[in-house]
């Protein structure tokens, strides 16, 4: 009984000793802060009112304030949101850090970047796309036999000599795609050529993705970039459904405020890249693209500027039969191809004049796949620490074009891309990347490049 007394008696203690000391700190906290507010009484009623010495004052008053919070400590709801912040796992888009809009370059809407949306990952697409590309067969059974087969293994193991600085992401994450603009702004390129296929369809490595072309076009309006379509040889292509896509497209797409438009006949034009054009022969293409053609186009809503595809002289000489209003090279390996031959650009220039065609060559910061096409070391093209991509630039701007393009943002799996990329190693294999220099070099670099450009064409 005495203990129980005695225990109660203890904690009585300590509670009124506790109380005590609580309300002393209260009384000197108000006492030391009420000494160091401002007295508002100072502006009297009485006297006329003297807007100057009321904000004189009121500058006072702020910065007294400010100085006690700062004295005081941090406010508590910076706090709060410090710690949510750093209890919160981020994703590796939003640990990559990026200028802030303001501080990014103008946009040149005459530099448009091939851009690929056919990405995935388990997180946003229940599994993984091209990221898990498998290794492509050589056309000769014989050679074929002595190359890797089977398919890449993400996150480590993936179909690209290079690693990307934001992981095996999705096309689909919201904030890949404001990271992607944010980068692409860097550069100031200011026109997305993206790889699309129409509703439904995909290549085999991917899943359709049309679906992604509306929050392309939304997150690239908040960067004042442009989307156009690189139009990719789907199953069945072929001039009627051809018709039907463009129409969808335009329909769909056509009003965006970012979907991009130039002026081409003396009218303000949407603009579609075709990739393999070729495929089908110009007696096919002029139904659509000539002026008497049975579903021509010209002159109706679904007009546009149509830019073929140039691999080989032959491509070249069916660009008028077949009624294109220009022709592009795209590959960035020089010597590859007729097209992507630096040498021949002088030419394509000049047919291109007399032809009245736009031509638009295409350039590269070089080319590696031998993580898909094992065996195609010999078109490989080292980046030589960005002096191939200076003379590819420096090329093209010779001949004077009105548009470059650039191959690519982002495609992986040929070594083209100019997003970020990271130093990694994986299971004995090292990734190429751009040391020494930053994971930015190629958007740094083709800033430089484009403000060389526009200071000596105009552009």
């Amino acid at each position: 009984m005495f203990l129980k007394f005695m225990f109660k008696y203890q904690r009585c203690v300590v509670l009124c000793l506790v109380a005590t000391f609580v309300f002393g700190f209260l009384v000197t906290f108000w006492t030391t802060y009420n000494k160091r507010q401002p007295h508002l009484d100072a502006i009297t009623v009485d006297e006329p009112f003297d807007f100057d010495k009321w904000r004189e004052q009121r500058q006072v008053v702020h910065e007294r304030m400010n100085n006690y919070q700062q004295s005081e400590g941090p406010n508590l709801l910076d706090k709060i949101k410090k710690i949510a912040r750093e209890g919160r796992k981020r994703t590796p888009a939003e640990e990559v850090s990026l200028p802030l809009t303001t501080d990014l370059p103008d946009p040149n809407y005459n530099v448009h970047v091939f851009y690929y949306g056919w990405y995935g990952n388990p997180d946003k697409n229940g599994k993984y796309y091209h990221w898990n590309h498998s290794y492509l067969s050589h056309w000769n059974a014989k050679e074929d036999k002595k190359w890797p087969k089977g398919s890449h293994l993400p996150p480590g193991d993936i179909g690209s000599n290079y690693y990307p600085e934001l992981g095996p992401y999705s096309s689909k994450d919201v904030k890949v795609i404001n990271n992607h603009m944010k980068q692409i702004r860097m550069a100031g390129i200011g026109v997305l050529a993206v790889s699309w296929y129409p509703p439904g369809d995909a290549d085999e490595q991917g899943e359709p993705s049309d679906n992604l072309v509306p929050v392309l076009l939304d997150e690239a309006e908040k960067y004042k970039l442009k989307v156009c379509l690189h139009v990719e040889p789907y199953k069945g292509r072929n001039i009627v459904n051809m018709r039907i896509n463009i129409k969808y497209a335009l329909e769909k797409y056509g009003n965006h405020p970012a979907f991009y438009k130039t002026i081409h006949r003396g009218k303000s034009l949407p603009m579609f890249y075709i990739y393999d054009s070729y495929n089908l022969p110009s007696k096919e293409w002029k139904e659509l693209l000539f002026d008497n053609g049975k579903s021509t186009i010209r002159g109706t809503p679904l007009d546009a500027m149509f830019i073929g595809l140039v691999v080989k002289k032959h491509d070249l000489d069916e660009m008028i039969p077949a009624g294109f209003d220009g022709f592009y090279t795209y590959f960035a390996t020089d010597g590859f191809t007729f097209g992507s031959s630096q040498k021949n650009w002088n030419y394509m220039a000049q047919q291109a004049k007399l032809k009245n065609l736009v031509f638009i060559p295409s350039i590269g910061p070089g080319y590696n796949d031998t993580r898909v096409r094992a065996w195609n070391d010999i078109n490989s093209r080292s980046r030589s620490n960005g002096n191939y991509y200076k003379t590819s630039f420096r090329e093209a701007a010779n001949i004077k074009p009105s548009i470059i393009s650039i191959t690519s943002f982002n495609e992986w799996h040929e070594g083209t891309q100019i997003e970020r990329a990271m130093p990694k190693e994986h299971a004995g294999y090292k990734y190429l990347s751009y040391h020494p220099n930053s994971p930015d070099y190629y958007l740094q670099l083709t800033q430089q490049l484009i403000k060389k450009w526009k200071s000596s064409s105009n552009h």
